[in-house]
């Protein structure tokens, strides 16, 4: 996938899918077979601008950007045109109708899906169709079956289906339902139109999907998702340095914020690594964030008693070449007997997903139970409500990669961090990227 960060500019659809077929028969050959392929990229959307969004996320007090009017299958969605600006929508146009995907009754079907959304975690189904999990984030995992799929923001699956379903005369909804969150959004659909099938919707409702508030089910999942015994890329066998990262709801000056370990990430006017390569020190704090809390006594079911914080843009440096261990505590929000699901999402790097907890992360305890027999490589991962994610990736990347939470809001509040690592090793910057912060005199 690629998606603008600049502001909230994915939110406002800039966005799409780069697909990298394997070559048959190499390392990397595919351990399925299917006889076609559907992609399915997954968004949300709000009929206000980015700009309004982000402008409410920094006010006193918050204007939140609220669930999203539609949600998007291949860039169409149901919107009520009621509640628009007269004259801008038109739900009988063509352009508006569901996607339709074809099959033809006894072949087997690849679907791609990603999620792109800025908000929404999603429940993702095809009517009547049992979906086999093959492949997440580029690669191959050892198969499972979902009667319908969770999918958070920034991840990629492929599901394998059979067009066996009893009755090919008829259309099948493809849906996908808010999640993790109380839903206020309709059902993003589109149709599995069997070869033959008359067009049209199908005769049934659309499915409603899991109960939004079903963790266990999306923790299940996670838990299932590990690598295909043919292609399982061991993971080394310890760490070099652990990070623990506690996830909170706080507040600056009377503005809601996220933060890390009692810090709110902002990023420089400078780009880190033009700053680190210039010699421009000055362009953000020195000082690296902290790398744990207090793990021992931190009630993460309580609201905090003090829920202010401070804001910084300093970064963690990582020896190159070292093995480097993050976990991920979930944690109470503002409002009592609320915590929400985080994906988390890290540049240049796939990483091992060592294990996944509901509850307080125990460090003497937890990583006895890690897995380093084949657990799944990924560059994007669920941190679920009141639960801990731990994971583990290799410094062998030369640059500044952030690594923050992929619900574009929480990194516009300052869900996220920054790794540096083998800056030394990065060829000298062209020109054309300098004119930001203080490579042009700005401050």
């Amino acid at each position: 996938m690629y998606h603008a960060h600049y502001g909230m500019q994915r939110s406002a659809g800039l966005n799409g899918l780069i697909i990298v077929a394997a070559a048959p028969g190499g390392r990397d050959a595919e351990p399925f077979a299917y006889d076609g392929e559907h992609d399915v990229l997954l968004n949300d959307w709000w009929h206000n601008s980015t700009y309004e969004q982000a402008t409410g996320l920094a006010s006193v007090p918050i204007r939140w950007v609220g669930e999203p009017h539609s949600l998007l299958i291949n860039g169409r969605g149901t919107f009520n045109c009621s509640a628009a600006v007269a004259g801008t929508c038109d739900a009988t146009l063509s352009e508006c109708a569901a996607p339709v995907f074809d099959v033809v009754p006894g072949k087997t079907y690849r679907f791609r899906i990603a999620s792109l959304t800025s908000l929404s975690a999603l429940n993702f189904e095809i009517e009547g169709h049992p979906m086999t999990v093959v492949e997440a984030d580029g690669h191959y995992v050892k198969p499972f079956i979902v009667d319908s799929l969770s999918i958070y923001s920034g991840e990629t699956y492929s599901v394998l289906i059979k067009a066996d379903h009893q009755d090919p005369t008829r259309n099948y909804w493809l849906t996908s339902n808010v999640v993790s969150r109380q839903p206020g959004t309709p059902t993003g659909t589109a149709v599995l139109s069997y070869l033959g099938a008359p067009r049209g919707p199908p005769p049934t409702p659309p499915p409603a999907g899991r109960a939004w508030n079903d963790t266990m089910y999306r923790f299940q999942q996670s838990v299932a998702t590990v690598a295909h015994p043919a292609h399982v890329e061991p993971p080394p066998p310890r760490a070099d340095r652990t990070i623990l990262l506690l996830n909170t709801q706080n507040k600056i000056d009377g503005r809601i914020k996220w933060a890390l370990n009692n810090v709110s990430f902002t990023l420089p006017h400078t780009p880190y690594l033009v700053a680190m390569k210039n010699g421009l020190l000055g362009a953000f704090d020195q000082r690296p964030p902290p790398e744990t809390y207090a793990h021992q006594t931190y009630d993460i079911y309580a609201v905090q008693k003090n829920p202010n914080t401070t804001t910084s843009n300093g970064l963690y440096r990582l020896r190159f070449g070292s093995v480097v261990d993050v976990v991920l505590q979930n944690a109470n929000m503002l409002d009592a007997n609320k915590s929400e699901t985080h994906p988390w999402h890290l540049h240049g790097h796939d990483f091992w997903v060592l294990g996944y907890g509901i509850g307080r992360f125990d460090p003497a305890v937890h990583p006895a139970t890690y897995n380093l027999r084949d657990p799944i490589l990924k560059n994007t991962v669920a941190v679920h409500p009141y639960g801990w994610t731990a994971l583990r990736f290799k410094a062998d990347n030369p640059g500044v990669w952030a690594f923050h939470c992929h619900i574009e809001a929480h990194f516009f509040m300052g869900m996220g961090v920054v790794f540096e690592e083998g800056i030394e090793r990065v060829a000298e910057l062209p020109l054309e990227i300098m004119g930001c912060g203080k490579t042009k005199g700005g401050h």
